[in-house]
């Protein structure tokens, strides 16, 4: 019995010394991470310029309340300047914005031409230019946005596959002619409908991103093809006009409606769930506005310089249906966004 106590007491000795000898040096200092000090400071007192075609509705105020979210806690200032759906005001203020000299401009194109010179020559100047969901003709440091051709296409095929034993006659509602955004998506609704040619295109015309020229456009369409099976529309925020008109002719649920936009709650999921829309592919405003700002961090703290580097980040498409528009993830909240 002695010689077992003393056994254990070694061991339980021994026990003690390998403890001790694993537990860490309780004087060892912590390491100063080596590139954190120059990232706080490259973004530091830093403005960037915000140029929407206009404020005040969800794509714009989303990416705005995005960005400022991303960036203010940097000591990073966003500024805004609003042409409200004017061209040649959103030149002035792109010009403007130029020359009090941002370290970056977030441009929303309203076409492929206009803003192309100025945001060469800012880039020139050393401002960083990032284009968000409508590009134009120049390349600048950065495109965050849509696959315009992909969603084209989605929307076609669904409208295809809904007019399979009907009609066939299907009606396209387009933005603004000379936006990216319209011409691109225009393309990929070619590109499915240059596999099906049963598919008859009774009116394809463009509604300038109005929502009451779409409303007008559907109801004559309607008036003169009551059986219409499907209609392709450029913008959600347009196409409530194009769903109006479908439900003051009764046709709602009769008329596949297909269009795409920023996945805000109440202009995407409410809509499908009401069955204004039957598909609504989202590009889900929220990931554009975080993709920006990382942009920005980015270009910021690498050490380029503005016209060095090209690139895009193109979104992940959300389509929206009734099978997901109840859910908690498909769609986002403004409210939320700006807290």
């Amino acid at each position: 019995m002695l010689n077992i106590g003393k056994r254990l007491a070694t061991m339980v000795a021994g026990a003690g010394l390998v403890a001790c000898a694993a537990a860490p040096a309780l004087a060892q200092k912590g390491l100063d991470e080596p590139f954190q000090g120059a990232f706080k400071k490259a973004l530091a007192g830093k403005t960037v310029g915000y140029l929407p075609v206009a404020m005040n509705f969800d794509l714009t105020e989303g990416w705005y309340a995005g960005v400022k979210k991303e960036l203010e806690p940097y000591g990073m200032k966003v500024v805004v300047r609003d042409p409200n759906w004017s061209t040649s005001a959103g030149a002035q203020a792109l010009t403007t914005l130029i020359s009090e000299k941002p370290a970056a401009i977030i441009v929303h194109n309203p076409d492929v031409q206009t803003y192309a010179r100025l945001m060469q020559r800012a880039e020139k100047q050393g401002i960083f230019i990032i284009q968000v969901n409508m590009g134009s003709v120049y390349r600048s440091a950065a495109f965050v946005g849509a696959n315009w051709i992909e969603i084209g296409e989605r929307d076609t095929e669904a409208v295809v596959k809904a007019c399979q034993g009907k009609s066939n006659k299907i009606a396209i509602v387009q933005g603004a002619l000379s936006a990216a955004a319209s011409a691109y998506t225009l393309k990929g609704v070619e590109n499915v409908l240059a596999k099906h040619p049963e598919i008859k295109v009774v009116s394809s015309q463009a509604a300038d991103w109005d929502a009451a020229k779409a409303k007008a456009i559907t109801q004559t369409v309607l008036k003169q093809h009551p059986d219409l099976c499907g209609i392709v529309g450029f913008w959600d925020g347009m196409d409530i006009g194009t769903a109006a008109a479908v439900k003051e002719a009764g046709l709602t649920g009769k008329v596949f409606v297909a269009t795409s936009g920023g996945g805000e709650r109440k202009g995407a999921c409410e809509l499908v769930k009401s069955g204004a829309f039957d598909l609504n592919v989202s590009y889900d405003v929220p990931t554009q506005a975080a993709d920006m700002a990382a942009m920005i961090k980015w270009l910021l703290s690498s050490g380029a310089k503005a016209g060095e580097v090209k690139g895009s980040i193109y979104t992940t498409l959300i389509p929206i249906t009734n099978e997901n528009a109840s859910s908690d993830t498909a769609c986002w909240n403004l409210s939320d966004l700006k807290k």
